[in-house]
């Protein structure tokens, strides 16, 4: 590959550093109301920051480089490993004083919207730091969204939701209304994390608590302001209020675009969008079944936590309003299998997605007819369209990727000492951006802070590589790709 495309991605990185700088403002806005000392570090991380981006931009500033392909699988990596390395700068120069590694753990966990966090004492912790972690996950947040709408599909490495405007297929003209898409995406999605912050003001939830809880549901991030997630709140609203939210942040921006933009009430019946809610059915069900049965609590308590919490998981949010890991074997293994399906494509959530799933299971059935009819030719349907070859080896690889990958860091976090469920877990949890894994140190009721900083490194990585779906990230290891 010759320098200037690699030239021109830096000036793209570049360019949205100086956007997460002007960005870190409002957290030094916040602490200066609440009279906190900490907003003088996030005005020098800005200018700091900031000033380097626009020396950075001014310096790779060149021709518009010409489009492909190779540019957009370089200017994706590079722009998220850039932003995660920005937003870690007022974590390291805060009063809660991380170190470089955990600094950039947390910053990264935030914009990928995985929630895993090394910080212990969020109760107590300046509310600039609060703002700045709820900010970065919704920045996060329609970053996944944009990347999944617009870039993966050309990519052909995910995004298999696509936008219908007036029975014009995004598909087919990927950037003729860019524009216009946009602008209703961030209509939707700014209204929707008010409309959630009023839902969790009027459940009884504080307003500052409410404002950072409403950017990280809507972004599927699952940070919160208390060492107990939403498990500091008492009673029911403010668990169906996150359990609503989380649902309809999963589901496909597109589709919600259709819904309430152009009131297209038929845009919900995507086929992704049923089995993801039919197997979140199956999951809230018998995790409260369970409860019910097991610690002989009321259906009634047992599926408001089972929603929550498995919602919370699905949709790869992680917050947690109790430990959930107490609650009986069937639920732990229900919590580790949760962590592999994720949402809907084009949403915030991480995870495999339902739309994979559904192409995948098919793929299994014509492969068992055609032992039986070998001469039959059989097609992939989705919905009423025709799942091309294309997007049929697409799923099949991020599959064996998402496998190999998983299994990697897994083996890499052992190699580092630490034992097989955390190992295992945190891997996991961190390839589908779900945030807590299982066992004491990971799970629901513990943080990440006790890893060393090589389990951390290898952690960052594996939540970027999930984050952007994988083979994005693989395909610039290949020789020929620079070629």
């Amino acid at each position: 590959m010759h320098a200037a495309p690699v030239r021109a991605a830096a000036y793209v990185a570049s360019i949205f550093a100086i956007y997460v700088a002007a960005a870190m403002l409002v957290p030094a806005f916040v602490d200066i109301y609440y009279g906190n000392d900490d907003w003088s570090v996030f005005l020098a991380s800005a200018l700091t920051t900031g000033g380097l981006a626009l020396a950075s931009a001014l310096a790779t500033h060149t021709r518009e480089p010409v489009l492909s392909t190779r540019f957009a699988f370089l200017v994706v990596t590079v722009l998220w490993a850039t932003v995660g390395l920005v937003g870690a700068v007022p974590f390291y120069a805060s009063s809660l004083r991380l170190d470089f590694a955990s600094s950039v753990f947390e910053s990264v966990s935030a914009i990928t919207t995985t929630g895993s966090t090394v910080i212990s004492g969020l109760d107590s912790a300046p509310p600039g730091i609060l703002m700045w972690r709820s900010v970065l996950q919704w920045i996060g947040g329609i970053g996944v969204i944009a990347l999944g709408l617009f870039l993966l599909p050309i990519l052909k490495v995910g995004g298999f939701s696509y936008l219908r405007i007036e029975s014009s297929d995004i598909e087919d003209k990927p950037f003729s209304r860019l524009t216009t898409l946009s602008q209703a995406l961030l209509a939707v999605y700014v209204g929707l994390t008010v409309l959630c912050a009023v839902a969790y003001v009027a459940a009884g939830m504080g307003l500052f608590d409410a404002i950072n809880h409403a950017m990280t549901t809507i972004a599927t991030g699952g940070f919160s302001t208390h060492d107990a997630s939403i498990g500091h709140y008492e009673g029911y609203a403010i668990r169906w209020v996150g359990t609503v939210f989380m649902l309809l942040s999963a589901l496909p921006f597109s589709i919600l675009i259709l819904m309430m933009v152009r009131g297209r009430l038929d845009a919900v019946r995507d086929p992704q969008i049923r089995l993801f809610m039919t197997y979140v059915g199956i999951f809230v069900f018998l995790a409260a079944l369970e409860r019910t049965l097991g610690a002989h609590v009321p259906f009634g308590e047992a599926l408001t936590a089972a929603a929550f919490n498995f919602v919370s998981i699905i949709t790869t949010a992680g917050f947690a309003s109790e430990d959930y890991t107490l609650w009986g074997p069937l639920a732990v293994t229900l919590a580790f299998l949760a962590t592999f399906v994720g949402g809907c494509s084009g949403s915030t959530a991480g995870g495999i997605k339902a739309y994979r799933f559904l192409i995948m299971g098919r793929m299994i059935l014509n492969g068992l007819h055609m032992l039986v009819y070998p001469n039959a030719i059989k097609s992939v349907p989705y919905g009423n369209r025709i799942v091309d070859a294309q997007m049929q080896r697409s799923v099949t690889l991020f599959i064996f990727a998402f496998l190999f990958v998983w299994a990697l860091a897994s083996a890499l976090l052992a190699a580092g000492g630490l034992e097989i469920t955390t190992s295992i877990t945190a891997s996991l949890t961190a390839l589908t951006n779900v945030g807590p894994g299982l066992g004491p140190i990971i799970g629901p009721a513990g943080n990440f802070a006790p890893l060393s900083d090589y389990a951390k490194w290898i952690l960052t990585v594996t939540m970027l590589l999930g984050r952007l779906e994988i083979l994005a990230v693989l395909v610039l290891l290949l020789p020929s790709f620079w070629r």
